[in-house]
């Protein structure tokens, strides 16, 4: 994700995003659309709780979990074209609620107003930047004031558990693997397998089915503050087979 000349790309800026929503106003959900993430989503979020969606851009995952039983999500995004946008867009669906608002500056909100916080792409395009290392702690601090972070990423264990196990964020923190859409490992991907917890070893490598940086994965962490009543489950150590490290 980075320029030709090997800048990094302004995902991180208002007016990057601004100007790409007044050109593009299709809709478009980054790595995952909802029906591929929808038995790991029911199984961690209730479809009572009260979710917050970072970095929502145009992305229609919202509405299809609307249409799949949820009541109440929150969707901020940075850029006011979009926010608009979708505001418009969604004015008759109720259970849907747009704000323009950046992830590192979320005081409006309460301490455990959200039940869960969803990112699918967000922690990626803030890596982009230049301050990346400051940029994504101050974005965690923010998002641990909630129960549940279910992060949707092409950052492989080694990349971002360093961030999500910071001594700011005391989370536990499960790890999924998803195939990316039209990959190799589609046929092989069930709703039984993407809910199985995977095992990571000690080195923050798994197996022994997985490569590092599979470039048909999806990585997902789930991460449970002290209190949630989210349900944990026993870790596997591939699609379906205990793992033949220990």
């Amino acid at each position: 994700m980075t320029k030709e000349n090997g800048e990094p790309q302004a995902y991180g800026v208002e007016t990057y995003w601004d100007d790409r929503y007044s050109q593009d106003t299709s809709t478009f959900d980054w790595y995952q659309q909802y029906a591929g993430v929808a038995p790991l989503i029911n199984m961690y979020i209730p479809k009572s709780s009260k979710i917050l969606m970072v970095g929502c851009g145009n992305a229609a995952i919202s509405e299809d979990m609307v249409s799949d039983g949820y009541q109440d999500i929150v969707n901020i995004d940075i850029s006011a074209v979009v926010i608009e946008a979708m505001r418009e867009k969604y004015k008759d669906m109720h259970q849907l609620h747009y704000k323009r608002m950046d992830v590192q500056e979320m005081k409006a909100f309460k301490d455990g107003q959200f039940d869960s916080v969803l990112d699918k792409g967000l922690l990626d395009s803030l890596m982009c930047g230049t301050s990346a290392p400051c940029t994504v702690s101050t974005m965690l601090r923010e998002v641990h004031r909630s129960l549940t972070h279910v992060l949707i990423t092409l950052g492989e264990p080694r990349l971002r558990l360093p961030h999500l196990k910071a001594e700011n964020c005391p989370w536990e923190v499960l790890f999924h693997v998803i195939s990316k859409p039209g990959s190799m490992r589609t046929d092989e991907s069930t709703s039984k397998l993407l809910t199985d917890q995977v095992l990571l070893n000690d080195d923050l490598t798994f197996g022994p089915l997985f490569k590092m940086e599979d470039p048909d994965l999806h990585y997902v962490y789930v991460c449970i503050k002290e209190g949630s009543t989210t349900k944990v489950q026993e870790p596997i150590g591939g699609f379906g087979k205990p793992s033949s490290v220990t």
